[in-house]
């Protein structure tokens, strides 16, 4: 078994080098080589999830007491089974949050092979960059848009109607919420690299500056509850990073120029 593993480990590393080896148009690698990389460092990814799931669920109890404070109130299960498949909800969703940086580092190693010389150097301040523009996203979500979206609908109660919220609805609306705006925040850096590689222009980034609204709002309408406030609050942020990004694209893009 060991041995079995040693020779995959190998094959790993031999498809490696080759993918990072300078090849003409004629010698491009098959698209096996290509797809056993890629499914290793799948592996690698649900591996770190795995872990960081373990951990998680140990102090599922703690985890759900903090993702509850915005709510400001006690949360109910309705099944006898809910319970137990919500802390397993919640540190599947917290594990895939604190994997983003392994997540990040093994996507860009996947394709750094395909890059220039010159685009590689931009390697670790890309990681850094996403690992933060990630974390801006989650904790604007949990700190400013979420208090805010839940005052505004329970507001609609009224003093004749009480809130009874599940828990298992609950955290899987704000798992989602909060992965979600955490890879939206990823904007501007994307763009920042696409402008570094002269893929991503000014121009072309404000002639579809329309068509770009119209996607952050369907974006904000699924990732917020069906309620045009919410939607709102989480749509200007990315439309302003939508702006930025224009304004990365002008100032790098001019650089690659020169």
């Amino acid at each position: 078994m060991l041995k079995k593993r040693g020779t995959k480990l190998e094959e790993m590393q031999e498809i490696r080098k080759r993918r990072l080896k300078k090849v003409t148009p004629d010698e491009k690698l098959p698209f096996t080589e290509h797809l056993e990389e890629f499914r290793w460092r799948l592996i690698i990814i649900i591996i770190t999830i795995a872990v960081w799931f373990g951990v998680c669920y140990t102090f599922s109890e703690n985890i759900i007491k903090f993702i509850q404070k915005p709510l400001n109130q006690k949360l109910i299960f309705i099944n006898p089974t809910e319970a137990f498949f919500v802390n397993l909800k919640v540190a599947f969703f917290v594990a895939i949050f604190l994997s983003i940086p392994v997540i990040i580092y093994e996507l860009w190693e996947f394709i750094s092979p395909g890059l220039l010389e010159k685009e590689k150097k931009y390697t670790l301040p890309f990681i850094i960059s996403s690992m933060i523009c990630f974390s801006i996203g989650g904790i604007f979500s949990f700190y400013i848009a979420l208090p805010s979206a839940i005052r505004f609908l329970l507001n609609f109660a009224g003093s004749e109607l009480k809130p009874m919220i599940s828990v298992d609805n609950y955290i899987s609306f704000v798992g989602r919420f909060m992965i979600g705006t955490g890879f939206v925040f990823e904007f501007p850096v994307v763009i920042f690299f696409l402008s570094k590689i002269g893929i991503a222009t000014p121009e072309f980034l404000s002639q579809k500056r329309g068509y770009a609204i119209l996607a952050i709002l369907i974006i904000s309408a699924i990732l917020t509850p069906p309620d045009v406030f919410t939607m709102i609050l989480m749509a200007v942020p990315l439309i302003i990073l939508y702006e930025i990004s224009i304004i990365i694209s002008r100032i790098f893009g001019e650089k690659i120029a020169i």
